[in-house]
């Protein structure tokens, strides 16, 4: 799935007033979906509560979220209460994962760590002062993303997502080649 970037909401910081191909359907997988709410970084939200309100009041099919509301992991009861659109029917919840950048502000974040040390930190991610690109074949992020109890799939799964899409994939690209 791609998530176009619009200048009104070129940082996905907004919930859209009008769904698009508004519908009651269920959804139960990701090609009943027929519209969107791509939504990672908040703006003008102040409160988890506030937060969750909003998109537990949208008719939207699938909506894209972080894990994280202000650096505070969401909970399955959080989720849960998301997985239906306004109008009662079901949705489904998808967790953003930035798989080919570290991101300075995360849990996993070690503050010694610079670019090149761990050497799988390669390259600074242009346009966005916090993130690095990472070597993400590199065993050690792989432990920070997944196959632990503290990996951040693993938060995922606990919080009761119904997927995750991985941003970034392209870091191979933008590392290796000129």
């Amino acid at each position: 799935m791609l998530y176009p970037r619009i200048s009104s909401n070129e940082h996905y910081r907004e919930i859209p007033e009008v769904v698009p191909n508004e519908n009651s359907d269920d959804i139960l997988k990701l090609s009943d979906a027929k519209n969107y709410l791509y939504l990672i970084n908040p703006a003008n939200i102040r409160t988890k509560r506030a937060y969750l309100k909003a998109i537990a009041d949208t008719n939207f099919d699938m909506i894209t979220i972080d894990l994280f509301f202000n650096d505070e992991p969401l909970t399955a009861k959080d989720i849960e209460q998301l997985k239906r659109k306004a109008n009662g029917r079901k949705r489904l919840i998808i967790s953003y994962v930035n798989i080919g950048a570290a991101e300075n502000w995360r849990y996993y974040w070690n503050r010694s760590w610079k670019l090149n040390d761990p050497t799988w930190i390669k390259k600074k991610y242009v346009g966005y002062e916090d993130e690095f690109y990472v070597e993400f074949w590199h065993e050690d992020w792989k432990k920070i993303i997944y196959g632990n109890n503290d990996s951040y799939l693993k938060k995922i799964l606990d919080a009761g997502f119904d997927g995750a899409f991985l941003d970034n994939v392209e870091a191979y690209y933008f590392l290796y080649n000129k």
